[in-house]
């Protein structure tokens, strides 16, 4: 991924207003990000804990998503598996992303969800620059240009969902 400004991510957003993208929180760390090593950037609102945000390139263009999700932590013998990445996480290291739809969908409620690593790491966890928090990762036959393929695919799925 290209880095990013501050600007290019706030005119990102189809999921929210003008309004709502030039208020949400954007990373003060842009600069010292990996972007080689990311297919998307995420991150967690810090002033909002059922907050986070995810940008990525589609098509030659920015979309960024303004995405919500449970405040509820589970226990930590629970385990579950981020349907992008298939990166196994106990307790709450997977929690059900919620998008609002773009446009008129959007404005009448309807939502689309998907289970992902709640830092929004998967890009990192593929190419094993960050080791999950129970220390495994499963072991799978695909290379890590596979494993990229595939959640990438899985992503703009996800996305594509936000559009019908």
């Amino acid at each position: 991924m290209r880095p990013l400004t501050e600007q290019d991510i706030r005119n990102s957003f189809i999921n929210c207003s003008k309004g709502e993208a030039k208020r949400l929180a954007i990373p003060r760390d842009l600069a010292e990000r990996p972007w080689n090593d990311l297919d998307f950037l995420g991150w967690r609102d810090p002033g909002a804990p059922d907050r986070s945000y995810l940008v990525t390139e589609r098509e030659d263009r920015l979309v960024g998503v303004t995405l919500r999700f449970p405040s509820s932590q589970r226990g930590f013998l629970h385990r579950s598996m981020c349907s992008l990445c298939m990166t196994t996480h106990p307790g709450s290291g997977v929690c059900l992303m919620t998008a609002r739809k773009a446009g008129a969908a959007g404005r009448e409620g309807n939502s689309v969800g998907v289970y992902m690593c709640a830092d929004l790491a998967c890009s990192l966890y593929v190419r094993g620059k960050k080791i999950p928090e129970s220390g495994l990762r499963i072991e799978e036959s695909l290379t890590v240009e596979q494993q990229i393929a595939r959640t990438t695919g899985r992503l703009s799925a996800f996305l594509d969902k936000l559009y019908t």
